[in-house]
C-alpha cells in the first residue's frame, strides 16, 4: 500500500525535474561532521546544525498520519522529542538509513499503561530500492509507517554527516 502511494503520488506529480524556489535545500555542502539534527514536521525540514549553526537543510516526507506524536505502533505518525542517533542500518528495507532511539522511557510508560506497544524502527532513511527513480517527487505526500524519508542522495550525505550518538530533535 505504502509502495503505491509513492507511485502514484510520483505519476501525479511534476515530473519535469523543476522545483520549486520554495523546496529547494540550501546548496552548502554538508560538513564532515553535524553535532545535532532537528526535524520540524509541520515545515517537513530536517536540518543539520554545526557548532550551533545551521549547515544544510533537506524536504522530508514523514509518517502517514504526521500530525501528532507518535503514540503506539502501527499509528503511522513520527515521534516527537529528543533522542539520539544511535545505529545505522547498510542492508535495510531502504536505501541506507540512520536508527532511531525511539522509544524513550517517557513513550514505553504511556504505551505501556495504554495496554499497548510503543512502536520502534523509526528511522532517518532513503527510499526503496525499486522507487529511487521517483527521487524528490516522493515528498508530495508523507508515506512512511513513521520514519522520516528524503532522497537516496540526500541519506548519503546524511550518513556521511551524522555519526552515531548524535542527537536529533523531531518537533
Amino acid at each position: 500500500m505504502v509502495i503505491a502511494l509513492i507511485l502514484a503520488s510520483f505519476l501525479a506529480a511534476d515530473t519535469s525535474g523543476a522545483v520549486r524556489a520554495a523546496e529547494r535545500p540550501r546548496t552548502t555542502p554538508a560538513p564532515s561532521v553535524a553535532d545535532r539534527v532537528v526535524v520540524e514536521k509541520q515545515a517537513h525540514r530536517l536540518t543539520l546544525y554545526h557548532g550551533g549553526r545551521a549547515i544544510r537543510t533537506y524536504y522530508v516526507a514523514l509518517g502517514a498520519s504526521p500530525v501528532g506524536d507518535k503514540q503506539r505502533a502501527g499509528d503511522d505518525r513520527t515521534p516527537e522529542g529528543v533522542y539520539t542517533i544511535d545505529s545505522r542500518v547498510e542492508r535495510s528495507q531502504f536505501h541506507l538509513a540512520l536508527h532511531i532511539s525511539y522509544p524513550d522511557a517517557a513513550h514505553r510508560a504511556r504505551a505501556a499503561k495504554r495496554g499497548e506497544s510503543p512502536g520502534g524502527d523509526v528511522m532517518i532513511h532513503g527510499l526503496p530500492p525499486k522507487f529511487s527513480f521517483i527521487g524528490a517527487a516522493h515528498r508530495n505526500m508523507d508515506w512512511t509507517a513513521g520514519c522520516i524519508a528524503v532522497t537516496d542522495e540526500e541519506i548519503e550525505e546524511i550518513w556521511r554527516a551524522v555519526p552515531n550518538g548524535t542527537k536529533i530533535e523531531i518537533r
